[in-house]
Formats: structure tokens, C-alpha cells, sequence
């Protein structure tokens, strides 16, 4: 696995633990990790144990999931990440599983020929951009997109608030499309679209929803409080809120506190400047489309 005519490269090499839990559709009884050693390229993954090698290509990979604990022996392991291969499941993990699952996804996704529209959204408008190649680059807080343009685009996993899959035109052929919102570099809500082949497209999201998750979770909260996110969400200054709500500042002020303590915003110095937070632009973002 070497930069040869094929253009196929190692990324990692490593010591691991790996079971197939799933074949031919159905559950395997009493699964057990079997220790070994884990190969990583930009075409496959190749798991070596003492009883022989099992070669898994990259494009045969469906989706790529979390715990998946099909036996007592698997349930003990607190990280692995598990493959889905048709009818096939494979569970793998690293001493290091934090390093392991970014080469994993850097395996899939590093240098990959994908497409991108940014920003396809900004601040709740609409642009007129238009789809572009690029490529991927993974890191373990995120990921960078460099579109052909030279513009370049970083979605960061604790930015990312709502994430959604649509059918779109892509380069006049119908495509499966990520919708990331995030923030830019100004601090306003962003959405990047992202495209290419089913298994990027699997892949991506799959990466992207570890951060989304941290964003969700239901959060009860008053009329006035989601009217407050929704005012920050269409861009008016949190100094600027209670002239237009037409709300007390003391009030104001109170809310914002209690928003902060759910995670929901952000200080960003004192005299109460606030960002929304991504569960906050999550929140927002569907308080609006309620209206």
C-alpha cells in the first residue's frame, strides 16, 4: 500500500480489535473480538488476526455507525466504531479509539473528489452560488472543504447545529445532498452543501452527526425565550433585542441567562453580548419554520 500507478496510500497501521457481528443478514451468537492488526488505505481496510486477512473495499462500505453490542464480550468494550456492508456488520476499535476513528474517516474521506455549494444559505437567505468541486480534508475536531475556486470552507463538530439529506440537482444530474448549518467566520448561521458519490455522501454525514448530536436535545422553553432565539437567529445584535421585541432589558437579561445555562447561548464578553450556540440555531431554526 504504497503511492504507486494506482494511487493508493496507507494511512494507518495499527493494533486493534475487530468481529463481524452480522453475516448474510443475520446475527452471529456469541461474537468475540479477535486481537490484530488493522490496515488502513485509501481504497480498503484489511484486518489481519491469526486466522488469516479479511479485506474490506472502502466503496463496499454503506454507512459507518456506533455501538452495535451483539454480545457480552462486545458490550464490555466502551468505543468501536461498527461497518455496514450490505448484509454484513464489522466492529473495530484501537487502544487509541479517538486517533483510530479520524484515520478511519480520514481513510474515506482524505483527498476525495466531492461537491460543494457555499454558502448555499447564509442568514436565512437564499444565495446564488453555485455547486462546485472540492476536496475533503478530515481532522479530528472537523473537517475542510477547498472548493476549485480556492475558496475554502471548515465545518468544526461543536458548530454544527441542524443536519439534513435531500435529493438535489447537481451538476444536472439528481444527487443525494448534506445540509450542514454552521457559522462563519462573522458568526452567521451558514449552510454548506455537500455531494458526490453515495459512500462519501454516507460517510460525511455519519462524521458531521457527531456533532449534531451534541446540538439536539429536547429543551423546554417559553414563547418569549424562543422569540428571543429567533430575533438572534435573523441577525439582530443581542444589544438590540429588547428595542426590537419590545421587551424589558431587565427581562431580556434574564433570559439570557437562563439561555446560556442550557447551552443554548453562548457570552461572548460582559455587557451580555451572546452567539447562538448550535442547539440554539437548531432551535430557532425549526421555531421558524413552525411559523
Amino acid at each position: 500500500m504504497n503511492d504507486g500507478n494506482d494511487g493508493e496510500y496507507k494511512v494507518a497501521d495499527t493494533h486493534g480489535r475487530f468481529a463481524q457481528a452480522v453475516k448474510n443478514g443475520r446475527k452471529i451468537n456469541d461474537v468475540s473480538w479477535t486481537n490484530g492488526r488493522i490496515i488502513l488505505s485509501n481504497r480498503r481496510i484489511v484486518l489481519v488476526g491469526n486466522g488469516g486477512k479479511r479485506t474490506i473495499a472502502l466503496s463496499e462500505v454503506e454507512g459507518i455507525g456506533g455501538r452495535y453490542d451483539a454480545s457480552q464480550d462486545i458490550a464490555r468494550v466502551s468505543n468501536y466504531v461498527s461497518l455496514r456492508l450490505g448484509e454484513e456488520v464489522f466492529l473495530l476499535t484501537s487502544e487509541d479509539h479517538e486517533a483510530f476513528r479520524t484515520d478511519l474517516y480520514r481513510a474515506f474521506l482524505d483527498r476525495r473528489v466531492v461537491y460543494a455549494r457555499h454558502p448555499a444559505v447564509a442568514g436565512g437567505v437564499v444565495q446564488d452560488t453555485e455547486w462546485e468541486q472540492a476536496r475533503v480534508k478530515v481532522e479530528a475536531d472537523g473537517i475542510s472543504v477547498a472548493q476549485q475556486s480556492g475558496a475554502f470552507v471548515r465545518l468544526e463538530l461543536d458548530d454544527i447545529g441542524t443536519l439534513e439529506e435531500a435529493e438535489r440537482t447537481v451538476f444536472d444530474e439528481k444527487r443525494t445532498v448534506i445540509e450542514a448549518e454552521h457559522t462563519d467566520e462573522d458568526g452567521t448561521s451558514v449552510r454548506t452543501y455537500l455531494s458526490g458519490e453515495p459512500w462519501h455522501v454516507a460517510v460525511i454525514k455519519s462524521y458531521l452527526r457527531q456533532g449534531q448530536r451534541q446540538a439536539e436535545g429536547s429543551v423546554e422553553l417559553s414563547e418569549a425565550e424562543r422569540e428571543v432565539l429567533m430575533a438572534l437567529y435573523s441577525g439582530v445584535s443581542s444589544f438590540e433585542v429588547p428595542n426590537f421585541l419590545g421587551m424589558d432589558v431587565d427581562r431580556v437579561e434574564e433570559t439570557f441567562e437562563r439561555l446560556i445555562e442550557l447551552d443554548v447561548l453562548e457570552e461572548v464578553r460582559t455587557r451580555r453580548e451572546v452567539n447562538l450556540m448550535p442547539r440554539g440555531r437548531n432551535i430557532a431554526s425549526e421555531a421558524m419554520n413552525e411559523q
